[in-house]
């Protein structure tokens, strides 16, 4: 009887196990086939937000009201940040939040009250990493806030009178990104080919940061490390043609993993997003 009991609480554990992984149909833009449709896997081991402010010093830089670099993007490599969903609230973050580009997409709260500066309005904004700042001198934790960003810590009417300050003690905190139903999505470089292989992973998850990509052929069952190039960007040489369509797996900063079959096209081309229809959890 005892070994019995036990065998059905083995059954109930395993079936609490399968429980955590869902499957989901995915596609790839543009040229999707409704027909091929794909498929993905994804799971979660958590992600616990931080919630202990702590200190740092902000600067700012661009237009007063833009979202960093003229060119709306900055050293992650992410483009339209003046768009939903980063809405030109965008920083750069010095090596300790940058972390050699594993820092892109991660989101903090920011704040800074009357004790800093009269104008602070000490209510929390939210911001996304999408630059770095190699300035060692400014403080261990330095946001160089777009102008958009910097301002929205004021009080109302006071944007130009806080940005005025140039450079405000503040505080910070980590917390989860919120995309609001944001599929994952992957952006393949301009100057791909099927020799060459670079990618951006966009939206992932309420971590935003990407720490691991890999990436898996057509008939295959080796998954092949992708490596950073520069900021976001994930790249491989494979030293053969690549055989489409392509999967990707990718590893989020607190170990969420997300398998995107098939998502990159046997049409696949550079300088073109592909989509899934799957998020992390």
């Amino acid at each position: 009887m005892a070994a019995v009991m036990i065998s059905f609480k083995a059954i109930a554990l395993v079936a609490a196990l399968l429980s955590v992984v869902a499957t989901y149909s995915a596609h790839a833009e543009p040229n999707y086939n409704e027909t091929t449709a794909r498929r993905e896997l994804y799971y979660s081991v958590g992600s616990t937000p931080s919630t202990t402010w702590r200190p740092a010093r902000a600067t700012w830089y661009g237009r007063h009201n833009g979202a960093g670099p003229d060119n709306n993007g900055g050293g992650c490599g992410y483009s339209n940040t003046n768009l939903y969903p980063f809405n030109s609230m965008t920083t750069c973050g010095n090596q300790p939040l940058f972390l050699d580009g594993k820092g892109c997409g991660a989101c903090y709260q920011i704040k800074c009250t009357s004790k800093n500066n009269p104008a602070c309005s000490g209510e929390p904004k939210q911001v996304i990493i999408t630059d770095v700042n190699y300035d060692t001198k400014i403080a261990p934790y330095h946001f160089d806030l777009s102008g958009t960003a910097f301002g929205a810590m004021a009080k109302p009417g006071y944007n130009d009178k806080l940005r005025k300050a140039g450079i405000i003690d503040m505080e910070f905190r980590r917390v989860p990104c919120n995309y609001k139903g944001l599929p994952v999505r992957f952006h393949v470089m301009g100057g791909c080919n099927p020799f060459y292989f670079a990618v951006i992973v966009y939206y992932a998850g309420s971590d935003g940061a990407v720490v691991q990509v890999d990436l898996k052929e057509a008939n295959s069952n080796t998954w092949r490390p992708l490596y950073e190039s520069w900021g976001a960007v994930w790249r491989i040489d494979p030293g053969h043609p690549l055989k489409a369509p392509l999967s990707l797996r990718v590893r989020s900063d607190s170990g969420k993993i997300l398998v995107a079959n098939n998502v990159i096209p046997l049409n696949w081309r550079g300088n073109a997003d592909y989509r899934t229809i799957a998020q992390f959890r």
